[in-house]
């Protein structure tokens, strides 16, 4: 006994504390609802209620006790007794209870107990609930000294409504987060019966994966859930959790998908409390978590694009070019910053926007067709904005090209508006300068052809290279004059006479994509004017019609495949679709030249 009490000493100041965190005695109700994880549990009743762990049971006065010793006995020790009834009279005497409540649960707690001692008479069994049998109920009764079970149902369950009552005062802020995952137990080595039986009606094909990985939460698996407090948060969002995501198309890939999100996450307070608050942004979590795993790393990087999504604008008008152009240079600045930083901003605006187009698509606000315009331009200003600052710091080293400057053509996907959130760039740069102009005038000059060979490096390296911020965007620049072969850069001239004299048929069919994206206006318009030229010159028809056959043959050959749901390459799949737009807008475009616009 006296080692006991030296060990009870030495806890004392954990159990007791000065200061309690708030998160600790919200973990209280927290507690008490997994207890009602048990059938019949959730509401007040009489016959099969359970009297002690049930709505207005023992266990809640019991938590009404302790809950305000823990706050207050740190400071009063006189509060610290075992005894239920002496703290109540304790807690009113120092004024935490008012004498009225602390009587009322006194006398509750008193009538409870003398049932629960009734009800382990009848059979000498640990039970406390009340039999739902009509006459074990009626037996009951009578030996409770009621007439009938009308006169012992009304004393209980004015009792059970007065412990409620008071209950819930003090916990009035706890959430009601009530639904059939509310009626699950996660606790525990082993997995409960009854929840998997529950999961599997809600459509989780592996319980024991889900139960598994629900404990690994309440363990502090991951740092986002290392916390009490953390832990607290998600157990008030977690049976709405498990509800929604099994609304997903797949919920077991749903929750491995939160799980990976939750083990990315460096802390998990500020968003378990978000979702706690805001239950229709757990629903969109939820179908993020199950449609959307690009959307859902984004996510695990930057949590701070849930706010974004509260924000009513957020499904509303797409952003235009000038706001793009604002919000892009908010955060990277107009020079006054290194290329590393405009780097890492770049990349976190580009995946900000690229999440929020995916939610407006998620949540319909946005269809897929207008969706690919919405990803091709955030990549054209992102281009621009990188353009401006990687020729600046080209620029501080080798001075400008008399009379020079480059253009970006947007080829493929982002040429033809047709982007996805994983489409790369296929990009050409094109430039011109002075004629007489021979080297730049910086403090290192260098030719012309190597100047803008340099700076194009630069910007595939500015849009592509992953930094801490993550990456931006894959690119491809195989479809510059004369391919992989060719000078990563072009000079204008070059590319004219290109165009007018090697171009392949399949180089002038992606060409219909092209577009200037970036650079000079006065160059800008020379590109758009080179191209349309080469579009409209004369094709022979037989000729394109042949190249076009030729090359569809060798697409299929080299990685198409006859399994109709290869959407790209299979015949009659979207290669089909883009040749035929292309052949014929190429064999038209002479005496249409509107049809490629």
């Amino acid at each position: 006994k006296e080692a006991g009490r030296s060990v009870v000493k030495e806890l004392a100041p954990f159990v007791w504390r000065t200061y309690l965190d708030s998160a600790a005695i919200a973990d209280i109700p927290a507690t008490k609802r997994q207890t009602h994880a048990h059938r019949g549990f959730g509401t007040i009743a009489v016959a099969g209620h359970n009297i002690k762990v049930g709505r207005g049971g023992i266990r809640e006065i019991e938590f009404f006790v302790q809950t305000q010793q823990l706050i207050a006995g740190g400071r009063q020790p006189e509060l610290r007794t075992p005894q239920t009834l002496e703290a109540l009279e304790r807690l009113a005497e120092r004024g935490w209870i008012k004498p009225e409540v602390g009587r009322e649960m006194a006398e509750a707690y008193v009538y409870l107990r003398r049932i629960e001692h009734r009800l382990q008479m009848i059979a000498d069994e640990q039970t406390q609930e009340i039999p739902s049998d009509p006459l074990r109920l009626e037996n009951l009764a009578s030996f409770c000294g009621y007439p009938d079970v009308e006169a012992f149902s009304k004393d209980l369950v004015q009792n059970l409504e007065t412990v409620q009552r008071h209950y819930v005062a003090l916990f009035e802020e706890s959430p009601d987060l009530s639904s059939s995952g509310g009626s699950m137990v996660f606790a525990g080595e082993t997995d409960d019966p009854s929840t998997v039986a529950a999961l599997e009606k809600l459509g989780y094909k592996d319980p024991s994966r889900v139960l598994e990985t629900v404990r690994g939460w309440h363990h502090g698996r991951y740092p986002a859930v290392r916390t009490a407090r953390a832990r607290e948060r998600l157990t008030e969002v977690q049976p709405l959790l498990i509800e929604v995501l099994a609304d997903t198309t797949d919920p077991d890939r749903a929750l491995v998908s939160f799980n990976k999100f939750v083990s990315d996450l460096p802390a998990g307070v500020q968003l378990f409390s978000l979702l706690r608050a805001n239950p229709t942004l757990l629903r969109l979590l939820a179908d993020i978590m199950g449609t959307a795993p690009r959307l859902a790393h984004i996510l695990s990087r930057r949590r701070r694009l849930l706010d974004a999504v509260l924000d009513p604008g957020t499904l509303g008008m797409l952003p235009t070019a000038d706001e793009l152009d604002r919000l892009i240079a908010a955060e990277v600045g107009s020079g006054e910053h290194d290329l590393q930083y405009v780097l890492d901003r770049a990349r976190v605006v580009g995946s900000e926007q690229q999440f929020l187009i995916g939610i407006r698509v998620l949540s319909g606000a946005l269809k897929a067709n207008e969706a690919g315009g919405a990803y091709a331009l955030l990549a054209e200003r992102l281009i621009d904005h990188l353009k401006t600052a990687v020729t600046r710091e080209i620029e501080r080293a080798h001075g400008c090209v008399p009379g020079g400057g480059a253009a970006v053509i947007a080829m493929g996907k982002l040429g033809g508006r047709e982007m996805t959130a994983a489409s790369d760039l296929d990009l050409i740069v094109v430039y011109d300068f002075d004629q007489d102009a021979t080297q730049s005038d910086g403090e290192r000059p260098s030719p012309p052809s190597q100047y803008y060979a340099r700076l194009t490096q630069r910007l595939i390296s500015a849009l592509s290279v992953p930094t801490a911020e993550g990456t931006l965007y894959e690119v491809d620049m195989r479809l510059r004059p004369s391919g992989q072969q060719g000078p990563v850069a072009t000079q204008l001239s070059s590319f004219i006479d290109y165009q007018a004299e090697q171009a392949w048929t399949w180089e002038h069919m992606a060409l219909t994509r092209a577009r200037v994206v970036a650079g000079p206006p006065e160059l800008r318009a020379k590109v758009e004017a080179a191209i349309h030229q080469a579009l409209t010159a004369p094709h022979d028809r037989e000729k394109v019609a042949a190249d076009v056959r030729g090359m569809r043959e060798r697409v299929f050959k080299e990685k198409g495949s006859d399994d109709i749901w290869e959407l790209k390459r299979a015949r009659g799949g979207l290669v089909d679709l883009e040749f035929i737009a292309q052949h014929l807008q190429l064999v038209h475009a002479h005496a249409h030249p509107e049809i490629l616009d």
